[in-house]
């Protein structure tokens, strides 16, 4: 018995020595996700260069394929090393083109959500889309920047960066889906706070502590295009876009949108009726 006693003993005094011999053994033990990000810039960067260094392949309107039908739901595309890049007024830049469903009501929706490209949220960036609506002709009749805001839900499918583009023209046949010089050089506000979501969401464990950040634009990344459901729509319109103006406070608010029965004006009309209520 004595013997057997003697392992554990052993085993425990081994550890307590490692431990005490010095901090370079326990950094190895500190998770992935703990260590603080080293290099931030580089991964931008070498994207960045990497699309500079690309070929082409338009340069026009009708030189893209729209072959793809746009999606009735939201669907990941992945644009990076491997796609294929085009040069529009200057700008080097992934895309993707697709084809307007024929017959679908207007006005109608395209959402879009941006995924966080990086482990870290300060060393990450976003591929910000550019909307081209184009005509039978390959013409444009609409055009804009997206604007994303961050949105963090419950699951993956409601967390990231989200932003829409409404439909009206009866003459859109075609969308392009790029990134252009002012969105790749812009930013997007970022508000967190991982303690009111679910620890087991991937968008909350790739999260820091707190603090509020802008998070910048890159060439490359996940984005998901298709028409808008329910589960966009509501983190679309309910996604935060820029830090909010700070007020007087909940009770301020509270007295300003609900008078009380004991404020002046309320006391005042209250003894008005009284009085005329007893004259008569």
């Amino acid at each position: 018995m004595r013997t057997k006693r003697r392992f554990p003993i052993l085993f425990l005094a081994l550890a307590a020595g490692t431990l005490l011999a010095g901090c370079h053994s326990v950094k190895v033990l500190v998770p992935p996700n703990l260590r603080a990000p080293e290099n931030t810039d580089d991964s931008l960067k070498q994207a960045q260069q990497h699309l500079l260094d690309a070929t082409p392949c338009c340069t026009s309107f009708a030189d893209f394929s729209y072959q793809n039908l746009l999606p009735w739901q939201p669907q990941p595309y992945t644009l990076g090393s491997g796609s294929s890049v085009a040069n529009i007024n200057g700008t080097h830049s992934y895309f993707l083109a697709f084809r307007l469903p024929e017959g679908a009501k207007l006005p109608y929706r395209v959402a879009f959500k941006s995924e966080l490209n990086g482990r870290w949220l300060k060393s990450s960036y976003l591929f910000a889309p550019t909307v081209v609506m184009l005509d039978s002709g390959f013409q444009p009749i609409g055009s804009d920047d997206i604007s994303l805001c961050e949105h963090m839900g419950w699951s993956d499918a409601a967390s990231g960066a989200f932003g829409s583009f409404t439909v009206t023209s009866k003459q859109a046949r075609y969308l392009l889906v790029y990134s252009s010089a002012a969105q790749q050089t812009g930013k997007t506000y970022w508000e967190q706070s991982p303690a009111t979501f679910s620890s087991s969401t991937k968008a909350t464990l790739d999260m820091n502590s707190s603090g509020t950040f802008s998070v910048p634009h890159g060439p490359d990344g996940t984005i998901w295009v298709g028409m808008i459901d329910s589960t966009y729509a509501k983190a679309v319109d309910n996604a935060i876009c820029k830090k909010p103006q700070k007020g007087d406070g909940v009770l301020n608010t509270l007295r300003s949108a609900l008078p009380l029965p004991w404020t002046s004006n309320t006391g005042s009309t209250d003894t008005g009726s009284a009085v005329k209520a007893k004259g008569s």
